[in-house]
């Protein structure tokens, strides 16, 4: 994998999604994997003044997780992995 990863090359990372980061101020790959995924979302509910779907939840830790790791097992690149694993916890 390249240093040189943009957030967009990041699977389960769309256009609203790119959207979301930017407006939560990550700007790289290596600030997402700075960046906690529920405190992500928590931010934008807050920024967007309501509650925004839980599964921008899950596409927050797909991405997160991929910051985190460019050799994270394909099935973990897919916010429905993370949908399920937040899914066991409640």
């Amino acid at each position: 994998m390249s240093k040189n990863r943009r957030l967009e090359d990041l699977v389960s990372v769309g256009p609203a999604t790119l959207e979301d980061l930017r407006r939560l101020g990550v700007r790289s790959v290596a600030e997402l994997a700075r960046r906690e995924p529920r405190e992500l979302y928590r931010e934008l509910c807050r920024q967007k003044g309501r509650h925004v779907d839980i599964c921008c939840l899950d596409t927050f830790a797909a991405a997160v997780a991929q910051a985190k790791d460019p050799a994270l097992p394909a099935v973990k690149r897919f916010w429905w992995y993370w949908s399920r694993q937040r899914k066991k916890k409640v």
